[in-house]
């Protein structure tokens, strides 16, 4: 049978069937048989030829959480982050701006080489300080100690230029409608009259105290917000000296061993004020020499010369990047000019101006910060060999109380928190992210493995007890719950009034004589404008009501947290068109950038819509290790 194929596959029919495979595959596509298309890198965002692997994905999202760390004052771990969302909503804006780019490439908006060029030496960071010329090395450094590459920061002028320009373009080419202005001013300065009257808790009558049923049933229909959440109680071992303990004594040889070893580090440098100008050659230098020596500023001398000077003012020597420059002008002496040096770039005349002497280090000055050195580096000695010990004790199967006792350790029992460390209480409790996290990862009774917290300090957490989230006993909460239970029934009861009341006035009744069966006082107004004075005199709930229906309405609505108001609108008068057309004018301009920004942020879908641009939440969670966020949990603050 197999030497029966093989003789087929070298036959004519067997290459002509290939052809109509091939062919077949062309008409339907062959994306069935790509065996090849799972290897690779898969992509987070892919957006025409735009994308974002893994990599990368999560390189962005480690510069977005040191930036929420900066604005939170407090470390936050990535499962925070993502629990909060800020994985999705990075994923959605950087789908929308890759999309467009992608898109606007293929409608041809590409900035030119050269406009890139000029943005980029527009950063003085990237210029020599001494010759004052673009460094392509120090363009390179810079760029590696903020972990980018040359080609990404260029990718990113571009992309910015196209932004720019798109937005420009927008801009440039919508103008806002006049009408536009006219409706906004002509309703802002409407006037409109008014009448209205309040509806009092006791017109309406009060509640009763609940029954028992009553704050049963009120209890279960408040079960969501009143159930408590799960509570951990936890103990935890310290290896780290306890509190108010004095540390051991340092000897005086450890003390002066450490000076002579760090002396030059403690001691204050000489610093110097001075400024070089870099010429080409050496001629030019001489002449630069010269003319400083003969009493010319260095400003002066450096314009004659079209260079640019570098001022230095109180530097070490260290300081300087070329040595050859800073040899020479550490040994000038206060207001001396120096011959050419002959350096990296060119050839550099100094003049200094100001010297300050350095300051030697001595053993009494630093003594107190030496000494709390060798302390710490004690401490975190003495911590790690009680670290080594318990886990000795553990392997050789003593408790972890036995284990703690032996090596000095000690057990501290931590108040019962949630596991987003809040105490029962509410407030938030002081501890290592790493507590929260363990403690909940823990069965009731387990311990933990030495935790590693960072600056040298460990600890073990032991799972003493699991508190479930449940619904407090009625006995618990029964006074707080009453009252809020006759606050809901005494709401109901004043707005059952109030709408009873309003229903008379929408029949038909005169208002003045529905307010005066109710007992309430009737308020007329005519005139009033929706400004921040006729906020003040009548309140929010009038204005809006006032100005929220039709002339010949009713409305009701809040007049204070125990009171409703029932009103009905009079008539309703224009602003006169000498007022409102300036006010068009001045709101113009804002109605302008707002549609802008709409139609900008319209486009911008569009674009990556048209390029099909999309993302994958899931392999955004794969790529940072973290699982999905659980349904119904509550976000935590990130912004």
């Amino acid at each position: 049978m197999i030497s029966l194929f093989r003789d087929f596959a070298k036959s004519k029919w067997a290459i002509g069937l290939f052809v109509l495979l091939i062919l077949s595959f062309a008409v339907v596509g062959g994306t069935q048989m790509d065996v090849f298309g799972g290897l690779g890198p898969k992509h987070i965002i892919s957006a025409g030829d735009r994308s974002v692997d893994a990599t990368q994905f999560r390189a962005d999202f480690e510069r977005i959480r040191a930036q929420v760390q900066e604005q939170e004052n407090r470390p936050l771990t990535t499962e925070e982050l993502v629990q909060s969302g800020i994985h999705t909503r990075y994923l959605e804006g950087q789908t929308q701006r890759l999309g467009f780019l992608a898109w606007a490439y293929n409608a041809g908006i590409r900035p030119s080489k050269e406009l890139v060029l000029s943005r980029i030496r527009e950063i003085p960071a990237f210029f020599n300080q001494i010759t004052g010329q673009f460094d392509q090395n120090q363009y390179e450094q810079a760029l590696a100690a903020q972990n980018v590459t040359p080609v990404q920061l260029e990718e990113e002028f571009r992309d910015t230029a196209v932004s720019e320009h798109f937005a420009s373009a927008i801009q440039a080419g919508l103008r806002t409608p006049r009408i536009y202005g006219a409706l906004i001013a002509g309703r802002a300065l409407e006037v409109r009259d008014g009448r209205w009257f309040t509806v009092t808790q006791a017109m309406a009558g009060t509640t009763d105290a609940p029954t028992e049923a009553q704050l049963t049933a009120f209890l279960s229909e408040n079960a969501a917000q009143l159930r408590r959440p799960e509570f951990r109680i936890a103990s935890v071992v310290l290896f780290n000296d306890a509190a108010g303990s004095a540390p051991p004594a340092i000897t005086e040889d450890r003390i002066v061993e450490r000076f002579e070893f760090r002396k030059d580090g403690l001691s204050t440098p000489e610093r110097r004020t001075f400024t070089t100008l870099t010429a080409p050659d050496r001629a030019a230098a001489d002449r630069i020499a010269a003319a400083l020596r003969a009493g010319q500023s260095p400003a002066a001398v450096a314009e004659a010369n079209r260079i640019q000077p570098a001022e230095y003012t109180a530097q070490p020597q260290s300081a300087l990047p070329d040595p050859a420059v800073g040899t020479a002008v550490f040994g000038l002496t206060s207001g001396q000019v120096s011959a050419p040096i002959q350096g990296r770039v060119g050839f550099t005349v100094a003049k200094v101006t100001e010297i300050t002497p350095g300051a030697p280090a001595t053993l009494e000055g630093v003594r107190e910060a030496i000494v709390a050195e060798l302390q710490e580096e004690d401490a975190k000695a003495r911590i790690y060999s009680r670290v080594e010990a318990y886990e000795k004790a553990r392997t050789d199967g003593k408790t972890l109380a036995a284990a703690a006792a032996e090596v000095g350790a000690r057990i501290v029992q931590l108040p019962p928190f949630t596991e987003d460390g809040r105490l029962p209480d509410g407030q938030p409790m002081n501890a290592p992210p790493q507590i929260l996290q363990n403690a909940y990862t823990l069965t009731k009774g387990a311990e933990s493995e030495v935790i590693d917290a960072g600056q040298g300090q460990y600890f073990v957490l032991r799972l003493d007890d699991i508190r479930p989230a449940a619904l407090p006993a009625l006995a618990e909460v029964r006074e707080p719950l009453a009252r809020q239970w006759v606050q809901r029934e005494n709401a109901r009861r004043l707005t059952t009034k109030a709408e009873e009341l309003a229903a008379r006035v929408r029949g038909g009744e005169d208002i003045a004589a529905v307010a005066s069966s109710a007992g309430a006082t009737l308020t007329t107004r005519t005139g009033l404008q929706q400004n921040q004075e006729a906020q003040t005199a009548v309140g929010d709930g009038v204005l809006q009501g006032l100005f929220g229906q039709g002339r010949g309405q009713v409305f009701t609505g809040p007049a204070s947290e125990t009171a409703l108001v029932v009103g009905r609108v009079d008539a309703i008068r224009a602003a006169p068109v000498e007022t409102t057309a300036p006010l068009a004018d001045q709101i113009r301009p804002r109605l302008s950038q707002d549609l802008v920004q709409a139609a900008g942020d319209m486009l911008v879908t569009a674009g990556a819509r048209s390029v099909k641009a999309a993302n994958d939440p899931e392999a955004a969670l794969a790529a940072l290790g973290v699982a999905a966020p659980v349904a119904g949990t509550t976000p935590a603050p990130a912004q």
